[in-house]
């Protein structure tokens, strides 16, 4: 089993879940991030003023498969969350040892 981590930007999200759930992979867990990279950020102006945005709003989407749907997993969040600019974000696979379903005590790829 996989854990994916992607980052990507805010006015992606919507995109890249519809993609998701039309290749059959409804699941995943999101949260609202801030951070930047090779970006450092924007200038913003405000009052007149300009002021450095150093972390920008980022969202985490967390995605638990079985090795056989990363590939497919990874190329549908690349492909809907791309936008060919600096700052669309990065993708991290690491492998995960066990699943537990609370619920039923099932466990490994059936508790997915």
């Amino acid at each position: 089993m996989k854990k994916i981590e992607a980052v990507i930007r805010v006015e992606k999200l919507e995109e890249v879940r519809e993609s998701l759930k039309k290749v059959g992979y409804p699941g995943m867990s999101i949260t609202r991030i801030e951070g930047h990279g090779r970006q450092k950020g924007l200038v913003e102006q405000f009052r007149g003023r300009e002021f450095k945005v150093e972390l920008l709003p980022k969202i985490k989407i967390e995605i638990i498969c079985k090795d056989e749907d990363v590939n497919e997993i990874v190329e549908c969040i690349q492909r809907s969350a791309k936008t060919g600019e600096i700052g669309d974000g990065k993708i991290f696979i690491s492998e995960i040892i066990d699943v537990i379903r609370i619920r039923t005590g099932e466990r490994g790829g059936t508790a997915i």
